[in-house]
């Protein structure tokens, strides 16, 4: 049967993930991870898979947070970089563990600042919103002091950043 017309990609602009044969797989972990985030909309699912003749996924349409994004099994022509990341902004430090603890599991590598690749070499900044809101303030000295203890962590450490902050 073929597709209908809701469930092609409804966004304008959305980003489509370049995979050599996972894709199917990495778009049902990655809405598994924002469906059971109790600060995420449950807008989080797999919308459509078009399959070719081997029962392989060649596109996968998905949401995470109502957010559109396609994976392409396109084959081992391209690798994934840092160059494009995915940007979580996490409402608070159990939000922060939750989603590095999800993506990290089972292959991913820790890297700095927030950052890290999941077990298929997927870019992900995992940011706490008292990052951004802290590192904002007009006092520069306590902006800076911010910016240096980012510089310090792996995992974002809310703590340490109010800490830094505050000057303690």
């Amino acid at each position: 049967m073929p597709a209908t017309k809701t469930d092609f990609p409804t966004q304008k602009i959305h980003p489509c993930l370049w995979f050599d044969k996972d894709g199917l797989e990495a778009a049902k972990l990655y809405t598994s991870i924002f469906s059971n985030n109790p600060h995420s909309k449950k807008d989080s699912a797999v919308v459509d898979e078009s399959f070719i003749t081997n029962e392989s996924a060649t596109l996968v349409t998905f949401k995470l947070n109502g957010q559109e994004f396609s994976a392409l099994n396109g084959g081992p022509h391209y690798k994934h970089s840092p160059a494009i990341s995915m940007f979580v902004t996490c409402e608070n430090q159990a939000e922060v563990d939750y989603f590095w603890d999800e993506l990290v599991k089972d292959g991913g590598k820790p890297v700095q600042c927030g950052w890290l690749t999941d077990k298929f070499g997927v870019s992900w900044q995992i940011v706490p919103r008292a990052l951004l809101e802290l590192s904002a303030d007009e006092d520069k000295e306590k902006s800076k002091r911010v910016q240096q203890a980012m510089m310090k962590c792996i995992k974002m450490d809310v703590k340490a950043l109010e800490d830094a902050y505050n000057g303690v």
